[in-house]
């Protein structure tokens, strides 16, 4: 099952793909997907309705995060192989974890705009776990039962920031907009395996990553079990899980966002993203 979020911002309803790619709205049936329709047992009451019964949204609608009224939005740093390789950093002994803020998520094309003051923009396709279930000490065994399902996340960062600036890596993760989720919720049902998707993001029409989530260091689903020792998961918790290489600051030389420039993103059986760059406008 493929859920989604459609309508204005601020203005979002909920709905579903059908097999012909239509969006269905679920209005009639759930307030919003948020954490509290998104245990098992709701998606298995959603899972038996029949797509057809529900009325169909107009093509081209806009499509806004798909998930709402997000928890705790936890990221992962350095979990490819292949990207800490790019950066000359050394493999993680235990995953580096770092918050972004819930402010910065934004529809997946949506505009992504560039921070007041920003030097180096750059970005990251990532799979996002989106949790289901309240979860403290779970196994990794029975980590995917806690999941409610996977999507793909830019994590737009700005480097100087995220670098330069006193260690903490959440300075330059953030932002405004620095955080598109979507195009869907994609349940765990519908990936065969979670942990051999390919992932793609192309800058402009130039592919800049190439990757699978084979090469994460840390598994998706031990990640799960490996931040609920440390805090309690709760429904409509967002994990974002790195990137693989091909990230601007790890060019030779290094390139960077600016405004006008256009990302096209998306890892496979989750859909894909598209967004403009725009200059800083204040809020």
């Amino acid at each position: 099952m493929k859920l989604v979020r459609f309508g204005k911002v601020g203005e979002e309803k909920p709905g579903l793909v059908d097999a012909d790619g239509a969006i269905r709205d679920l209005s009639g049936v759930v307030p919003d997907v948020t954490g509290p329709y998104l245990s098992k047992s709701k998606l298995a009451e959603l899972a038996k309705l029949d797509p057809a019964s529900l009325p169909k949204v107009d093509a081209g609608v806009r499509l806004g995060a798909c998930i709402g009224n997000v928890g705790n939005f936890i990221a992962v740093g350095l979990n490819y192989a292949d990207h800490a390789a790019e950066t000359n950093s050394p493999i993680p002994s235990e995953p580096i974890l770092f918050n972004k803020a819930r402010s910065c998520i934004v529809g997946p094309n949506d505009d992504v705009m560039v921070p007041f003051g920003s030097e180096k923009m750059d970005w990251e396709v990532e799979l996002a776990i989106v949790i289901g279930e309240r979860a403290s000490n779970v196994s990794e065994a029975d980590a995917l039962s806690v999941v409610a399902g996977f999507c793909v996340c830019n994590d737009v960062s700005e480097r100087a920031w995220q670098t330069e600036r006193g260690g903490q890596w959440m300075k330059g993760k953030g932002c405004p907009t620095f955080g598109p989720l979507g195009p869907w919720l994609v349940t765990p049902d519908e990936i065969s395996d979670i942990q051999n998707l390919g992932m793609w993001l192309d800058v402009n029409g130039k592919r800049a990553q190439t990757g699978s989530t084979k090469t994460m260091i840390f598994g998706a689903l031990y990640l799960v079990h490996y931040i609920s020792q440390f805090m309690l998961l709760e429904p409509g918790d967002v994990i974002t899980t790195g990137t693989p290489p091909g990230v601007g600051m790890g060019m030779k030389p290094p390139v960077y966002l600016k405004a006008g420039d256009v990302m096209t993103l998306g890892i496979e059986g989750l859909g894909s993203q598209r967004q403009t760059v725009v200059p800083y406008k204040a809020s």
